[in-house]
């Protein structure tokens, strides 16, 4: 059934592809800008003709449906050329992070096994280490590069009629990698239906912080290596939105996309807002135009929302998800967000409409309200599976399409999940189980602390201690016990920091989740294994 909701003019129906995407929005809204990007501005009849290139380009190259085409690169109205002429012709597009070092790099280019590599300007030295270390080293195309090797000349070489290929919505379009916190990255195959499936289901379910007009812009300032980039500039083309295609998350930039181009909507992550609502204009920006701020990877601590809350003066929307389900899957709406506090604020949120959440522990038993265990999902937006990786495909998505997310939590009799932590974060500390989330959670308002991590470090007395990585805010002195003791007066005893360490900054991927692993490491040195 079409959407005939008043406030979207997208008709689902005719877009069940990427590809789609493009045609549709060029017949109804051809001189609509799609994309913005540093002043170069693309109209939806403009991107259908550029992708249409594009997939001619990619066919002349050589590459046949199925193959993988890795970009390497900070964000660009480029890449989304890439991604969606590719879909046009059943290529399937591998973002790479460009924080990545060369060999990390190299190992997901072998891995995709893709003939084409499309560099951006900023990682051309990385990617030049990372290709010399293959042994077949594929074509490079320079996304900003003049000449022959250059994306412009290599795309406009080509016709701008639509290749005409069948693509199925169950085929792939995108493949991510997962961070690598936890040994090889992995490659999460994404179809079409994947992508769009959800998305339409969560848009026809009239949510009001999801409604899309003709008149909304999104600012798409996450990285597109992630699915927080890619997934969200894909929700703006989808609705007919004009995105406003940011290279890099600056939060000095930030506010003035807000200011200059009317963002209406936007994704971050709790540490990239705690960045933006720092700065010294942060309260002198009109906010006017900016409805909704949707945020994930972590909760938002609620002093971060009540600061938050007070200079943008819009919704707010938590969103739980990970790549392997596209992104969102649980999301809790801007009205549980209460800057006086609530038992709810503490949550993940509630299933996405076409979501089934259940929570089961280590034998497989579904848990009752309350109980702890693994969250396990169900939805068209789950994954297809790992690339070439059967065996651990089936370790994480069971023959009926159940998906394990690896993370601890558990559901409140209204269905709201709360998540403790990853699974393999737990803490045991003389046979108590500690979530860092949790305690997290409570050391965050302490007035001097800008950061906090909490991890597990060896104990001979308990097996493992609670451990508090802080980096504090400008100014404020190193006091470990004022920590300790504020941190008592929120959590239990059990459960608070044994002690506190100091650091400049937390180490994070590009998405902004804190790399816990790398804290660990200097603790546990000389352990077999990193439990006590």
């Amino acid at each position: 059934m079409s959407n005939t909701g008043a406030l979207t003019s997208a008709d689902f129906d005719q877009m069940p592809t990427l590809g789609d995407i493009a045609r549709f929005h060029a017949r109804e809204r051809p001189d609509a800008i799609a994309i913005s990007f540093e002043g170069r501005e693309t109209t939806f009849r403009d991107f259908d003709l550029l992708t249409n290139k594009v997939a001619n380009a990619l066919a002349a190259s050589g590459v046949k449906p199925g193959e993988r085409i890795a970009y390497i690169g900070k964000n660009s109205d480029y890449y989304f050329e890439l991604l969606f002429g590719a879909a046009k012709m059943g290529g399937v597009t591998l973002p790479i992070g460009w924080r990545l070092a060369p060999a990390e790099m190299a190992y997901i280019i072998g891995d995709g096994k893709g003939s084409l590599v499309f560099v951006g300007p900023e990682v051309a030295d990385q990617a030049r280490a990372a290709l010399a270390e293959l042994e077949h080293s594929p074509q490079v195309i320079y996304v900003e590069g003049a000449g022959p090797d250059g994306f412009v000349s290599w795309r406009d070489s080509q016709s701008d009629e639509d290749p005409g290929i069948s693509i199925a919505p169950g085929d792939v379009a995108l493949q991510l990698y997962t961070s690598g916190t936890t040994g090889r990255p992995k490659g999460a195959m994404l179809s079409h239906d994947n992508l769009l499936g959800g998305r339409r289901e969560s848009v026809e379910a009239h949510l009001p912080w999801n409604e899309w007009g003709p008149d909304d812009v999104s600012l798409v300032a996450m990285p597109v290596g992630h699915i927080g980039g890619t997934g969200w500039g894909i929700v703006g083309l989808f609705n007919g939105a004009k995105g406003i295609v940011a290279r890099e998350f600056d939060p000095f930039r930030v506010l003035d996309y807000i200011e200059q181009d009317g963002i209406s909507k936007m994704f971050m992550v709790p540490a990239a807002l705690q960045i933006v609502v720092k700065q010294p204009n942060a309260r002198s920006v009109d906010y006017s135009r900016l409805k909704y701020i949707l945020y994930g990877a972590s909760p938002i601590p609620l002093d971060l929302l009540r600061e938050c809350m007070e200079v943008f003066g819009c919704g707010f929307c938590q969103q739980y998800g990970m790549t392997e389900t596209c992104g969102t899957i649980i999301y809790l709406p801007p009205e549980d967000h209460d800057p006086d506090g609530n038992v709810r604020m503490r949550a993940a949120g509630i299933p996405m409409p076409g979501v089934e959440i259940r929570i089961e522990d280590n034998d497989g038993n579904v848990l009752l309200p309350h109980q702890v265990g693994e969250v396990v999902t169900r939805s068209r937006a789950n994954m297809k599976g790992y690339w070439n990786l059967d065996e651990a495909t089936q370790k994480t998505i069971t023959a009926d399409g159940w998906l394990y997310t690896g993370d601890a939590g558990y559901l409140d009799e209204d269905g709201y999940l709360y998540i403790h932590d990853r699974v393999k974060d737990m803490i045991i500390s003389g046979g108590e189980n500690i979530y860092p989330a949790e305690v997290e959670n409570a050391v965050y308002g302490h007035p001097d602390v800008a950061e906090v991590a909490v991890i597990g470090v060896p104990d001979e007395k308990w097996g493992e201690a609670v451990k508090a990585v802080v980096a504090l805010k400008p100014g404020a002195a190193s006091d470990p016990d004022s920590i300790l003791s504020f941190a008592r007066t929120r959590i239990a005893a059990f459960k608070a920091p044994k002690s506190v360490d100091f650091v400049e900054g937390l180490p994070r991927n590009a998405s902004g989740k804190i790399l816990k692993r790398q804290l660990r490491e200097p603790y546990w040195g000389g352990k077999d294994r990193a439990v006590n």
